[in-house]
């Protein structure tokens, strides 16, 4: 996938995440953005995750996002970053004293598309490990792993089996003849 964003673009959503960070933090505000002053590119309607790791050992603090776009990149990493440090149902609320120690990344999403199968195996088959984000949908439920998640399980059927825990079903649910899968490709950056 070709990747849109320059250099200093992905440093201007990196720095827009951060400042929405520590200003939510301390002083329970949110940057003010003028949509005109940005680039095109942070303009344009976009999904996006936002995910925090621990500088120290990389782990995760918070990750939390949307699959479809709602509005502009610019205004979506704002309101995801406070969703992932204010409202993911996995972590304690985000401290002013952690942020320093928090390093962001953004994922920014293509739009999910359906994936046609024929049965377990063939869905096996057909997904790319490393590029594709995957969407479960079973019984009004979903979850999905982004591109990133088969970096920690390479394997199809145990990333499909986390997937469908994660739905809050069991290891098995990807098997159901009823599930819906949908894929996607993200374009991610972090800080440094």
């Amino acid at each position: 996938m070709d990747d849109p964003y320059t250099d200093s673009e992905k440093q201007l959503m990196l720095r827009l995440a951060r400042e929405t960070l520590e200003l939510s933090t301390t002083a329970r505000q949110v940057p003010e953005i003028d949509l005109e002053s940005l680039p095109p590119s942070l303009q344009q309607p976009a999904a996006c995750f936002v995910s925090l790791h621990r500088r120290d050992n990389g782990a995760l603090r918070g990750c939390t996002g949307t699959l479809v776009p709602r509005r502009p990149l610019a205004l979506e990493i704002v309101e995801i970053t406070l969703q992932t440090a204010f409202n993911d149902p996995r972590f304690l609320p985000v401290t002013a004293g952690e942020v320093p120690d928090l390093r962001i990344e953004i994922s920014v999403l293509t739009p999910p598309k359906p994936l046609t199968f024929d049965g377990p195996d063939d869905l096996v088959k057909k997904l790319r490990p490393g590029i594709d984000g995957v969407t479960l949908r079973l019984a009004g439920r979903r979850a999905t792993f982004l591109p990133q998640v088969w970096h920690a399980y390479p394997d199809p059927e145990i990333f499909l089996s986390l997937l469908s825990e994660k739905m809050g079903l069991g290891p098995d649910a990807w098997r159901d003849p009823d599930i819906q899968v949908e894929t996607y490709e993200a374009i991610v950056f972090e800080e440094a």
